[in-house]
């Protein structure tokens, strides 16, 4: 099987590199994390020149119709330099779910603001019980004469509190992990009920949690089918572990290097740590660890584009197994290398160590996850 990119990713790859090191630096994104949205709207307007945020639309919709290696390029390139915008819920999340199931109407109000960089969303999903469950929902969304009416709350919202909009899982019918009854909806962040409490998460990204107490939307609100919108949300989740698979890859590139780069210049009775035999097989380790992962992450851009729902799924899920295991062994290897200050607020690595960290726990951990393999008979 061919693994070269073609000459056009290539340039997407030079492409989206170039504006990163000219633009994030480490120093640099400490100043973007303090600005309102604890991200640069600056740089934002930089991607959507560049057409990054209108990659994976279709031409008709006014992007730019590439495919999920197009998006592992972006997204890998986005871990090397910890980027703190919201590529994942914008243009991967709720971008994925127009791409897939959004009607006419949906694409052509929200789809422009995304290409043009004017709009960002954010995907409330996660509840208070609901752990890794897409299917378990309380969030209720109740029909009120051609619209609806959404009561619940959804935690850990990223980028939901700078959002335009909030694409919302809530439930139409049945129980509470009841597979059928789930809708997606497309809720205005300042719609009457809404209520946002904003905070930083441990990575340097931003969150909120979210209530909604009588809000009002219209028939058009509703994304693909209310009553059988699991599925759906399946699919696009799998997008967003995919995209998360190869920014991972990105940060362990990223630790890996800069703790090479610190033992060859640390000293130790007057000689680089590096010379010594047991430091440079932890770098080989980590090295191996980085590699199992970008293989891993390779599969998964393969199957995202799979028609069949379950070998999807169930490769996606091998992918964030190993993903996580070279996840934690990178990153505790970056710290314990740097010794003390690996510690501190003040040295990148351990950024890049919070940062795999939260990927790990993001949309299922490894443990999660290899249940999930296990289930399904598969490839782990």
């Amino acid at each position: 099987m061919d693994f070269d990119l073609s000459e056009e990713q290539r340039l997407l790859k030079d492409s989206v590199e170039g504006l990163l090191k000219s633009s994030y630096d480490f120093d640099s994104r400490k100043k973007y994390a303090k600005e309102k949205d604890g991200w640069s709207r600056d740089v934002w307007s930089k991607f959507a020149e560049q057409g990054l945020l209108g990659l994976p639309f279709a031409e008709e919709d006014g992007g730019f119709g590439a495919g999920a290696v197009e998006t592992m390029i972006v997204m890998e390139a986005l871990g090397h330099s910890l980027v703190l915008e919201p590529y994942l819920p914008t243009v991967i999340v709720a971008g994925g779910f127009l791409r897939r199931a959004g009607s006419p109407e949906q694409k052509a109000a929200h789809l422009p603001g995304i290409i043009d960089g004017s709009k960002t969303f954010a995907f409330a999903q996660l509840e208070k019980n609901s752990r890794w469950d897409l299917g378990d929902v309380t969030t209720t969304a109740k029909k009120k004469g051609d619209g609806w009416v959404i009561d619940g709350e959804k935690f850990v919202v990223l980028n939901g509190e700078a959002a335009d909009t909030l694409v919302v899982t809530a439930r139409t019918a049945g129980g509470q992990r009841d597979r059928s009854g789930v809708g997606v909806f497309l809720v205005p962040a300042d719609a009457k009920g809404v209520s946002r409490k904003g905070y930083p998460t441990q990575d340097g990204f931003r969150a909120a949690d979210i209530t909604f107490t009588g809000v009002e939307v219209g028939a058009d609100a509703a994304i693909g089918d209310p009553a059988n919108g699991l599925p759906l949300i399946e699919a696009v989740v799998d997008d967003a572990r995919t995209a998360l698979c190869a920014e991972a890859v990105g940060a362990m590139d990223e630790s890996l290097t800069t703790t090479v780069e610190y033992i060859k210049t640390r000293k130790q009775f007057g000689v680089p740590i590096g010379s010594f035999q047991v430091l440079q097989h932890r770098a080989a380790d980590m090295f191996v660890a980085t590699e199992q992962a970008r293989s891993m992450a390779m599969l998964a851009t393969m199957a995202a584009e799979f028609d069949d729902a379950k070998d999807r799924a169930n490769s996606i899920s091998a992918a964030k197994v190993q993903i996580g295991k070279s996840a934690k062994f990178v990153g505790q290897q970056s710290i314990q290398l740097h010794g003390g200050i690996g510690m501190t607020m003040e040295a990148k690595i351990g950024h890049y160590f919070k940062r795999l960290t939260m990927i790990e726990q993001t949309f299922g951990d490894t443990e999660y996850h290899l249940t999930q393999v296990s289930n399904g008979g598969g490839l782990i």
